[in-house]
């Protein structure tokens, strides 16, 4: 019943949008009905009330042309009229904009006779509404990253936050984030950020926050105990991480190297990391709104510290006060290359992976715009 209603009132706010006037718009609404803002009473409640107040004030517009897309109507059983898709399990979201992009291509080789169609002429416009996590619009985002280039001119992505912590939505209120349809809006490309191993294992790609060291350990020790500890176990791995970290993994010297965009080099050291934060621009969070790059600056590195001063420092990481903090070191980079002795974790926007010795030296880099997604004009 929330779905029906979800679906109903996100289908009339995308039916009155002047979003991609002059072309039919067709929009999916992919769903993890798993995700907190559903699951979780108080969120919803609160979700429900902006998405309605949205939806009444969508009412005072005319109705465009378009309606959901295909893959919706056909996959999304009894809400895939309205739009809306429901993952069932990890990967599906994949699938799903898989399916997406294959129809958004059928449609431009049909029109054409089987060539590229010429730039506004009237073809569809595809909207992907991420209702989700990270996770949810992680994938989403990747399978958009593979897609042909001159496809994604037909595509834009919105991330609603209605995961536990939404630090890769567009913004963190969903009446901001639906805003951006009602609103004249302007399309701009974001870059991912993309890890590569010597071994060739990967690449691995996030749209946030690339990270490796402690806080990736957090993010898989999360992973693992979701659905096993109530409320936000995220919270309680910070708390513990510190005394566990350094009895599975060796903490040890990491030899960094840093470029920026031409090619010159802006930072280099070798020291003993708790962790390596690369984003994919400054003032970016990460763990349900950790201020890690709370500046124009992408990278932070923070240097191995004894046990009680961790345990000191913890609460400044929440407010980005701890770039004041000679642990810290802080710069701008468009690639930072690592290279370890012993094996380290790497999240990538809250998936992780495990690099060993022979993923190293590993590089991570900023990709030239490729996403395109919705912002203030």
């Amino acid at each position: 019943m929330i779905f029906e209603e979800f679906a109903s009132l996100l289908s009339g706010i995308c039916s009155r949008g002047p979003l991609a006037a002059g072309r039919p718009l067709r929009w999916t609404i992919i769903a993890n009905p798993k995700a907190g803002g559903f699951t979780i009473k108080s969120r919803w409640n609160k979700h429900y009330a902006m998405i309605k107040d949205c939806a009444q004030k969508a009412n005072k517009n005319p109705v465009r042309e378009g309606g959901p897309s295909q893959t919706a109507i056909t996959e999304g059983g009894s809400t895939g009229r309205l739009g809306l898709i429901q993952t069932k399990a990890a990967g599906h979201a994949s699938e799903i904009s898989a399916a997406i992009i294959r129809e958004a291509l059928a449609g431009r080789n049909e029109a054409a006779g089987g060539t590229n169609v010429p730039k506004n002429n009237g073809r569809p416009f595809y909207l992907i509404i991420t209702a989700g996590g990270d996770g949810t619009s992680l994938e989403v985002l990747t399978s958009l990253y593979h897609a042909p280039a001159e496809l994604r001119e037909d595509f834009v992505v919105l991330r609603l936050p209605m995961g536990t912590g939404n630090d890769g939505a567009d913004t963190w209120e969903v009446d901001k984030a639906l805003d951006l349809i009602l609103e004249p809006t302007a399309l701009r490309r974001q870059r991912a950020v993309r890890l590569r191993t010597a071994s060739g294992k990967g690449p691995f790609l996030a749209f946030n926050i690339l990270s490796v060291g402690l806080d990736a350990f957090v993010t898989d020790m999360t992973n693992k105990m979701k659905g096993k500890l109530p409320g936000d176990s995220y919270k309680l791995w910070v708390d513990v991480s510190s005394l566990l970290y350094e009895r599975l993994y060796k903490v040890d010297y990491i030899d960094v190297h840093a470029l920026d965009e031409a090619g010159k080099e802006v930072k280099a050291f070798r020291e003993k990391l708790l962790l390596l934060a690369v984003g994919e621009s400054g003032k970016r969070t990460y763990g349900s709104h950790k201020w890690i790059l709370p500046d124009e600056r992408n990278v932070c590195a923070i240097k191995q510290m004894p046990f009680f001063r961790k345990i000191a420092l913890k609460e400044l990481f929440y407010h980005g006060t701890h770039i004041d903090k000679p642990e810290a070191i802080l710069w701008n980079a468009s690639s930072v290359e690592l290279s370890s002795r012993h094996p380290l974790l790497a999240q990538m926007d809250g998936e992780a992976v495990l690099l060993d010795e022979k993923d190293f030296p590993a590089v991570i880099e900023l990709t030239e715009p490729v996403i395109p997604i919705l912002s203030k004009r």
